[in-house]
């Protein structure tokens, strides 16, 4: 038998609910330049599946990559960590 390959976990805060089932994380890091020093934000948008349609926007959600579900669709919610105050 063999081995799945480890999948990629990304924590982020859902901008967007207005699609069935669908929900867009926005996930910012923080990136060292690499001339001046200075720390830049960088924000990358990942759409993932929400079966249940339970997230608001706001929410902090964990996702984790799955196979291609859709066209944009490839990450899946695994947790709501903390509800939108």
């Amino acid at each position: 038998m063999t081995e799945r390959n480890l999948r990629k976990e990304r924590i982020g805060i859902v901008s967007s609910n207005k699609m069935d089932k669908s929900i867009v994380v926005s996930s910012v890091k923080r990136v060292k330049h690499p001339m001046y020093g200075k720390f830049v934000l960088n924000t990358k948008k990942y759409t993932a599946h929400d079966e249940k349609n339970e997230c608001n926007e706001g929410d902090k959600v964990r996702i984790m990559e799955t196979r291609p579900l859709s066209k944009s669709k490839r990450w899946r919610l695994v947790e709501i960590i903390e509800r939108a105050k």
